[in-house]
């Protein structure tokens, strides 16, 4: 229909995801019945194999065309981002690795710190010092900062995590892997 604003494709591929589950489930349940040597159920293992390759990397092939055509809507993203209390995490944190709570103490507090921001209209991010320190005086200004979503997400510098440094990293990974890229079958 044409007023259907939902993601098409990403939301066909996520379905994808319980075949090649379903595949494996199938497969590691014929290998645990196996005992030590070789026995005619192993024929089973080929069907799910197969499918699980060549689904994926069909999906991988329709997910390129669809990032390929792709644009990004940053004011929307940003804005998305302000829902949930993303940055919960790091006021927990801060309350244990600066002030020094147990984290019991610290997850109470984040908690009544997320309803304050629920009964202002507000994402954890935009309460003020004021707020924050109405909850617990020990909470000092550079939380501020902290709370910032982008400061949040650039904050996860493992690897494989938010900061953008690692975000580029994984997008250059992936770039020299769909060079290498094998045919479909």
């Amino acid at each position: 229909m044409p007023q259907k604003k939902n993601p098409d494709i990403p939301e066909l591929l996520r379905g994808k995801t319980g075949r090649v589950n379903g595949n494996l489930v199938a497969l590691l349940t014929v290998m645990k019945g196996l005992p030590l040597a070789y026995n005619k159920d192993m024929q089973e293992d080929k069907e799910g194999v197969f499918d699980s390759v060549k689904t994926a990397i069909l999906s991988l092939q329709v997910l390129e065309e669809m990032i390929a055509d792709m644009t990004v809507n940053v004011e929307e993203m940003a804005k998305a981002c302000m829902i949930g209390h993303l940055s919960a995490t790091d006021l927990a944190d801060y309350l244990v690795k600066e002030v020094g709570l147990p984290f019991r103490d610290a997850y109470h507090i984040t908690g009544d710190a997320v309803n304050l921001a629920e009964e202002k209209g507000l994402d954890i991010s935009e309460l003020s010092l004021e707020d924050l320190q109405s909850i617990d005086e020990r909470i000092g200004e550079d939380v501020v900062v902290l709370l910032d979503n982008r400061a949040s997400m650039n904050a996860r510098t493992s690897e494989g995590g938010t900061a953008t440094v690692r975000t580029l990293e994984q997008v250059e990974s992936i770039k020299k892997w769909l060079d290498k890229r094998i045919t479909p079958i």
